[in-house]
């Protein structure tokens, strides 16, 4: 299982933990990388996420941030394929880290693609046929993996 997480999930579990929604996300991310962490499956990094991390302006959040992708296996890279992919995401109306991260996370072939954007989940159940990686929340497709593994 290749699981990319933007940095909207990277960043959960330092949000403020006093909302509940913020909580489980943030438990299901930590549950994934756990899972990461033990090679169960395996995390994908790539230029985009270590760009959006670097412009990071807490020292301190960096730094977790660097922490937490370090569990990553699998690396990739800003080529012309990932840059002429992003562009087209854009001009279908999605952000620009937003564009870039989807288009690391498809070409890595990565199994899913998770986000925290409700936003950009919506953007992509309406673009899924067009879209090689699915994209889901992280509790969701926790979720859903776990109760397909014991049904």
């Amino acid at each position: 299982m290749l699981v990319y997480l933007d940095v909207c999930c990277l960043n959960r579990p330092f949000d403020d933990q006093t909302q509940e929604r913020i909580r489980l996300e943030s438990e299901a991310i930590l549950l994934i990388l756990g899972r990461c962490q033990r090679g169960e499956w395996q995390l994908v990094r790539s230029d985009a996420i270590a760009l959006e991390i670097n412009q990071t302006r807490d020292s301190i959040r960096k730094a977790q941030l660097q922490g937490l992708v370090s569990v990553a296996t699998l690396d990739v890279r800003v080529d012309d394929m990932v840059a002429e992919k992003s562009a087209v995401f854009v001009q279908q109306g999605l952000r620009v880290f937003d564009a870039l991260h989807l288009a690391c996370a498809e070409a890595n072939r990565a199994t899913v693609f998770l986000t925290t954007d409700d936003r950009l989940v919506r953007w992509a159940a309406r673009q899924s046929d067009m879209l090689q990686v699915k994209v889901a929340n992280p509790v969701g497709w926790l979720l859903e993996v776990m109760t397909d593994a014991n049904p």
